[in-house]
């Protein structure tokens, strides 16, 4: 991982697109620092588009699209994605699986609940459980005492015995039924929302994220950038960001939004 500093200006004004997890991300210590709002204002009001992808619930998600500056919200670690039209005032929604499958899931995914509670001591369903649509949070430090690297990945392991994806956020472990990743549905959403197709075009988007599920993210992008706590992950994420901040959450985010800000001046007429 290389220092922000080291993304070429020349690459930087190339990005059209930034895309960005939410937790320890653009928040730090749980909260979202006005800072970082004010870069997600900066960004859209300098013309690009701006998308937030995250594993938080639907019900999240549905207000963030609504409210925040963003061109939509990839959620649960792409179940779906929620984009805004503000002039029809509709909410465009699509889902990775049908209504039929998300109650089927749910009613596998209380066994994994059940198990998770019953072997894990100390972890709990996430608060915002009652949001979701596709997936089971598994809080383990979020709003419960921290868990050990160990019990987390027993977390993981379970969701993987009942046949289940899972994936360690840096608050919760994500767990959900069907082929669908945040990487499937931001190829989805910028191709049906913004007519981007990102496989031909990657480098004009710029992802920044902070933990393993954000890998495929990650792996992906050739301008991935990592917030500093990105490095608290380094011996268990499967491909890390190319580059990293000097700040952690939301003032990293800042850093970056500051330099793609200043490459698009600088390349101006």
């Amino acid at each position: 991982m290389r220092p922000l500093a080291d993304l070429a200006m020349a690459d930087a004004a190339r990005v059209r697109l930034v895309l960005t997890d939410i937790d320890d991300t653009l928040t730090h210590a749980g909260r979202l620092p006005a800072d970082a709002y004010r870069a997600l204002e900066d960004l859209s009001q300098a013309g690009f588009a701006v998308a937030a992808i995250t594993g938080r619930p639907a019900g999240w998600c549905d207000m963030i699209a609504r409210f925040w500056p963003v061109a939509g919200v990839v959620g649960e670690n792409g179940a779906f994605y929620f984009a805004y039209d503000v002039a029809n005032r509709k909410m465009r929604r699509a889902f990775a699986a049908t209504a039929a499958e998300r109650a089927e899931n749910h009613r596998r995914l209380e066994r994994v609940r059940a198990r998770v509670l019953a072997e894990v001591p100390g972890a709990g369903v996430s608060a915002d459980q009652a949001y979701r649509e596709a997936d089971l949070a598994i809080d383990f430090c979020e709003d419960v005492a921290p868990l050990p690297r160990q019990a987390i990945k027993r977390i993981q392991q379970i969701f993987e015995e009942e046949g289940a994806t899972a994936k360690i956020s840096s608050i919760h472990v994500n767990g959900w039924y069907g082929a669908y990743d945040k990487l499937s549905m931001t190829r989805r959403f910028a191709r049906e929302v913004l007519g981007l197709d990102i496989d031909a075009e990657r480098d004009r988007a710029l992802f920044v994220g902070d933990s393993p599920n954000d890998a495929p993210m990650f792996a992906f992008f050739p301008l991935a950038c990592g917030v500093s706590g990105v490095r608290a992950f380094a011996d268990e994420i499967e491909a890390p960001p190319a580059y990293v901040t000097q700040g952690p959450g939301g003032s990293g985010f800042v850093e970056v939004a500051e330099r793609l800000i200043a490459a698009r001046r600088a390349a101006a007429p």
